[in-house]
């Protein structure tokens, strides 16, 4: 994603400066009101902006949703960094989301959007985040693997997509049902998957 750069140097700093206010207060404004209703208006308001002067820094609405979702990935990375503690992290992530409805569904509702119109101009943006999401849950799984809470003969990726798919799904449910525990259905599938690997593992050392 390209970031808007407009005018002299001095006026780009200010631009990108001002850009990362706007992602601020996006992100709590959503986490204080969802995302539905007059979004944009409600953001604008928080900077001192008019709607149009809010846009002036992003080139359409789809920059802009792509924008706040990278921020709030980038808060959740800083704050719940997984290296070393492995998967951990990410179920850390989840339990976070619990607390922040409106930018999970924000989430929730913008990617069923792009999942449904293979021209949707922010295809590629989520592409590029589940290959990353995938790349660093295999990761996780590995370190899993390394200490002994997976067999090694178990496949990393498929173990992180699983999980994924997994925590997508919880999703959708937690926003309609609130009793629903993401977090834990995560944590209980991942024990599953770990008990499940050295049960494969067992089997084909029989064979």
């Amino acid at each position: 994603m390209i970031e808007s750069s407009r005018g002299t140097r001095g006026g780009y700093t200010k631009g990108v400066l001002k850009r990362a206010e706007i992602l601020d207060a996006a992100l709590e404004v959503i986490a204080e009101n969802g995302s539905r209703g007059a979004l944009i208006r409600h953001i604008a308001e928080r900077v001192g902006l008019t709607q149009a002067g809010l846009m002036h820094h992003f080139r359409s609405r789809d920059e802009l949703f792509c924008a706040i979702i990278q921020a709030r990935d980038e808060r959740d990375e800083a704050r719940y960094a997984r290296a070393p503690v492995g998967i951990d992290g990410f179920l850390a992530v989840i339990e976070h989301n619990q607390h922040v409805p409106g930018l999970v569904q924000l989430f929730a509702e913008y990617a069923a959007e792009v999942a449904g119109d293979p021209r949707h101009p922010s295809r590629e943006f989520f592409h590029r985040r589940y290959d990353a999401l995938r790349e660093a849950l295999a990761g996780d799984v590995r370190i899993a693997q390394g200490s002994g809470q997976i067999s090694p003969d178990a496949c990393a990726a498929d173990i992180a997509e699983q999980m994924i798919v997994a925590a997508d799904g919880l999703q959708v449910q937690w926003l309609m049902d609130r009793n629903v525990d993401m977090a834990g259905r995560l944590r209980q599938l991942w024990r599953t998957l770990c008990a499940a690997s050295f049960r494969a593992e067992d089997r084909h050392a029989t064979t």
